[in-house]
């Protein structure tokens, strides 16, 4: 039995709109806690960390609430970092993605200490792959990817006294369909696995998985960075970002699937809900229901091959 640590991070200060503070709660509120204990797994709701509120500023030097985006993903390492020494599975509720970059330093740096293996799983619509000089809104949501292989503001890329977090070869970015320019150069610079919707549609999405599952063992620490708007916003409209032509349902709930058939989910980011813009709590409910299917909820009826 696993004991699931849920570290709330109510802020939207790398985001471009306002909302994704409230996705925390919005995810209980949709029944978050009841649905895992239903799986048999034993929860420890922390409540929502504190931080500095948003003061919806311009960008400086290429860069929107700075100060603010060190601060909270402070917060969020810490909070990551004391759950995974006690032994238990963090669960980050974000507020927005750039929190991952606290989320998988301090991951990155449970894994040194104990000799693991990472694999991040990292699901969107966009690249985060942005840099200050390139961004063309400042937003650090846009730039996590960037800052945890050691390209962004010193203080948002030495969490835990190392740099770079994670390595190009660490990361498998799945959904993608939204890429600047100066992105796709650094991804090509890096060398990083992207699964984009052109390659699902081609390939389909078993395929996707199985290759981003591959090498995974018992000596693997394996990370789901799960930002909502990298589901189509026919299923999943409370995101502050949405991008047409996303994974289906279906599709969704086949990679929850093939990440639980693996038995190595350690850790996870939730991200980008925004109930500013959701119907009736909609989008908080659908990620409550792909989690469950994280953690052993299967739509199998057949005997497996």
């Amino acid at each position: 039995m696993k004991t699931i640590s849920l570290i709330g991070a109510p802020t939207d200060v790398g985001a471009s709109v306002r909302g994704a503070g409230m996705g925390p709660d919005a995810l209980r509120v949709a029944g978050l806690v009841e649905a895992l204990e239903a799986r048999s797994l034993t929860v420890i709701d922390h409540g929502n960390l504190h931080g500095p509120a948003n003061p919806w500023l311009e960008p400086v030097n290429g860069l929107r609430h700075l100060k603010e985006a060190i601060d909270w993903n402070q917060a969020v390492y810490n909070a990551v970092e004391a759950a995974l020494a006690a032994g238990q599975m963090p669960m980050m509720l974000g507020g927005d993605h750039c929190l991952a970059i606290g989320s998988i330093s301090a991951i990155a740096n449970h894994c040194r200490k104990v000799g693991k293996k990472l694999r991040v799983l990292w699901f969107d619509a966009h690249a985060d792959s942005n840099l200050s000089t390139i961004s063309p809104t400042g937003n650090i949501h846009g730039m996590p990817v960037a800052c945890l292989m050691g390209h962004g503001p010193k203080e948002l890329i030495s969490y835990g006294a190392h740099t770079p977090a994670m390595l190009p070869s660490e990361i498998r970015l799945i959904g993608i369909r939204s890429v600047d320019e100066g992105e796709r150069r650094f991804i090509h610079e890096m060398g990083m696995q992207v699964f984009d919707m052109r390659y699902i549609d081609e390939h389909g999405m078993r395929a996707v998985m199985t290759s981003a599952l591959e090498g995974i063992d018992a000596d693997t620490h394996l990370h789901v960075s799960f930002d909502l708007d990298c589901l189509d916003p026919a299923i999943a409209p409370g995101v502050g970002t949405a991008v047409l032509g996303g994974p289906t349902y279906r599709e969704a709930q086949l990679c929850m699937e093939m990440i639980a058939d693996t038995g190595m989910l350690a850790s996870l980011d939730v991200v980008e809900l925004n109930p500013a813009l959701d119907l009736r709590n909609q989008t908080a409910v659908l990620a409550v229901d792909l989690i469950e299917s994280l953690f052993g909820k299967s739509t199998l009826v057949r005997l497996k091959d």
